[in-house]
């Protein structure tokens, strides 16, 4: 019964991480390169009624986050193989992901509810993780 699941675990897991990364990947470029746009159509800021040093302050570090999660999914396209396959890599990205996660219900929790595009990707982040767990757990190497 395991070994049937494991070509839709695989499957899975891939369509997920690929997903993943890919949603990284493109959404930290755009947001790093078109940040007043991005701002507002995700969170809803439109930082034209900011004082302008608290604009240009927040579009900064918001294209600086923004970079940071384009290169994180740079990395990630980069390290694909050794995420499969090695412990350590495996960890590191599941760790990373669970953070996101962790992220997102502490903000839940002290914040309040986000936009349904939000509890969106939370709840894809969850079944992405999971899949990826399971079918790591037959391809990663003991060390």
């Amino acid at each position: 019964m395991v070994l049937a699941a494991q070509p839709v675990l695989k499957w899975g897991a891939h369509l997920f991480f690929y997903g993943y990364v890919l949603a990284l990947v493109a959404a930290g470029a755009f947001g790093m390169l078109l940040a007043p746009v991005d701002a507002r159509y995700l969170l809803g800021l439109d930082v034209t009624h900011l004082q302008p040093l608290t604009a240009a302050t927040t579009l900064s570090q918001y294209r600086f986050l923004r970079a940071i999660e384009a290169g994180l999914g740079v990395s990630l396209l980069v390290l694909r193989g050794e995420i499969y396959r090695e412990r350590r890599f495996n960890r590191l990205f599941l760790a990373v992901m669970a953070g996101g996660i962790a992220a997102r219900l502490i903000g839940l929790v002290f914040d309040g509810r986000p936009a349904w595009s939000q509890l969106l990707f939370l709840a894809l982040e969850l079944i992405g993780i999971v899949l990826i767990f399971l079918y790591t757990r037959t391809t990663v190497g003991p060390r």
